[in-house]
């Protein structure tokens, strides 16, 4: 009896797999982004993927641009296209048409698996709804209330890393990557919700870490079973091995959520809305939930206000850690750089500047923009048509038949790569340096803003509706952390910059090519800076 359940579930879940199948092969046929112009596939199934998976990030795109065009196409699972553009008028029109173009059914499956439904996986009303709740939690008077947290837990990474360079006679190999992650983790958690993670210090990794830590690894992880999970809704009935880490995980993270939410609702009622005095972000989101500003209809639940809890450790804190990693990586590789910040940093007479202290000074500011600039942590985002459009460009292309057209017609269930990095360091934009870390270029040099995006000019965190809510606590908490180690050490690459490869995950982080085995990791020669 078993036997023929079991053999009728495979045989409904087998029709039903070639049903979808046929149903995107139909879709390929009628899609006028066929005719696009784009690299031949080179695999029946993976299609140009496995060759784009052995580039590092955005190189091959960026070759196919130079050989075909701005706008695009090329292959992915089982022959389907994806639409690529560098066109800017095309990607102001897919950023700021939100309710159009939204991140893919699949993605949102396997972020909402480990995170819950927050700000990063919501759609339409939804994420109108909770970013109205959340936009004064990141305004810029919080982030200033914030600053003494980025810059406490700066200092605590200095004095670790001071005391390891004196045991190693004044010069220590350090990954800081991992310290840098230890120390974000460690920012997050109480600038986020008043948890302290005790990453940095000798107590270990706290239970809502380790949670964190396991999920974010189960996410990293790429099964067969997973990958028609996210692409066939049908298969999400069939349990995986990742399903107990996953549902353990997302368990603590939601009881300890609980106790951190009610602890803001208590504190809330004890104090008052106008004498409440936490700063954290969860405080402030139940602050301005319960704000007679928001109509009783449009407030959160307390299951969309959990399910913050683990978007903010992921937006807040491997994206800051990997962009620092990569300016003290850039610094390394223009050592006029990083003298002259170091230079322009001592001159602060505290070790514990202010928000406005910190963005006062111009040479930090630039030399942060051009990290985030060339080593941006999010390389590329991707968003599907929800509705047939047509798109405008600013380059008309020309198709496989040679026709040239105006615009771009883009069919329902269309995918689309936004390319953030490509685009951040395009050399008809930036010119032909445009690969090269200048920090000087945002000095001297007229910046276009032909880039639709929220800050500096560049993509790093897009633009439109659903830029990165959180862009200027990062922005702060980079620029304490290089404040802080900038002027107390200096760095060298422990191995050749040829070494160095960039893998992604969810960001960008960096390996050492002759040390696979150690994973993720920056290894620099760390050097405690002496005063002359």
């Amino acid at each position: 009896m078993l036997l023929k359940l079991a053999i009728s579930v495979a045989g409904s879940l087998g029709v039903y797999a070639l049903y979808e199948v046929l149903k995107l092969v139909y879709g390929e046929l009628k899609s006028p982004i066929r005719y696009l112009p784009g690299p031949p596939s080179t695999h029946w199934f993976y299609g140009n993927l496995k060759e784009i998976f052995k580039a590092e990030n955005s190189v091959l795109h960026e070759q196919w641009v130079q050989q075909y065009g701005p706008t695009i196409k090329y292959k992915v699972f089982l022959g389907m296209t994806r639409l690529y553009t560098t066109d800017t008028t095309a990607l102001n029109h897919f950023l700021t048409n939100s309710n159009i173009y939204q991140k893919p059914e699949p993605a949102r499956y396997a972020l909402a698996r480990m995170l819950g439904r927050g700000v990063l996986v919501a759609e339409g009303d939804e994420h109108r709804q909770q970013r109205k709740v959340m936009n004064p939690g990141f305004g810029a008077q919080q982030i200033r209330e914030l600053t003494e947290i980025f810059v406490s837990k700066s200092i605590e990474l200095r004095d670790i890393l001071t005391v390891q360079t004196a045991n190693s006679n004044g010069a220590a190999r350090i990954d800081i990557l991992s310290w840098l992650s230890k120390a974000t983790l460690d920012i997050i958690g109480l600038a986020g919700f008043n948890y302290e993670f005790s990453n940095l210090s000798a107590e270990g990794t706290s239970e809502l870490g380790k949670a964190f830590a396991d999920i974010f690894r189960s996410g990293m992880q790429l099964e067969f079973i997973a990958l028609l999970q996210n692409l066939i809704p049908a298969f999400r009935i069939i349990p995986t091995r990742l399903d107990a880490t996953i549902n353990s995980s997302r368990a603590t993270m939601m009881r300890i959520g609980r106790k951190l939410l009610q602890d803001s609702k208590n504190e809330l009622a004890e104090s008052g809305f106008e004498k409440s005095r936490s700063r954290d972000l969860l405080s402030l989101l139940v602050r301005a939930n319960t704000s007679q500003d928001i109509p009783a209809s449009q407030r959160l639940s307390d299951e969309d206000v959990l399910a913050q809890v683990p978007t903010f450790l992921v937006a807040g804190h491997e994206t800051t850690s990997t962009a620092t990693t990569w300016a003290l990586f850039a610094l390394t590789q223009n050592i006029a750089a990083q003298k002259r910040l170091r230079e322009e940093l001592l001159t602060v007479s505290t070790d514990n500047p202010t928000m406005d202290q910190l963005n006062e000074l111009p040479y930090l500011d630039c030399v942060v923009r051009e990290t985030l600039r060339i080593h941006a942590p999010v390389a590329s985002s991707l968003r599907v048509a929800t509705q047939d459009d047509v798109v405008p460009l600013a380059t008309p292309f020309k198709d496989v038949y040679g026709m040239v057209h105006q615009t771009l017609i883009v069919k329902k269930g269309q995918t689309i790569m936004i390319p953030i990095l490509a685009m951040n360091r395009d050399k008809t934009i930036w010119g032909p340096d445009a690969k090269e870390f200048i920090p000087e270029r945002w000095e001297s040099r007229s910046i276009s803003n032909s880039i639709p995006g929220v800050w500096g000019h560049m993509l790093t965190f897009l633009g439109g509706p659903r830029a990165c809510i959180g862009y200027r606590f990062s922005l702060v908490e980079m620029k304490a952390l290089l404040f802080t180690l900038v002027r107390a050490f200096e760095f060298e690459l422990a191995v050749p910059a040829a070494d160095i490869e960039k893998k992604t995950s969810v960001v960008q982080r960096p390996i050492v090519k002759s040390e696979p085995e150690a994973g993720n990791q920056m290894p620099l020669i760390v050097k405690p800076y002496i005063r002359s």
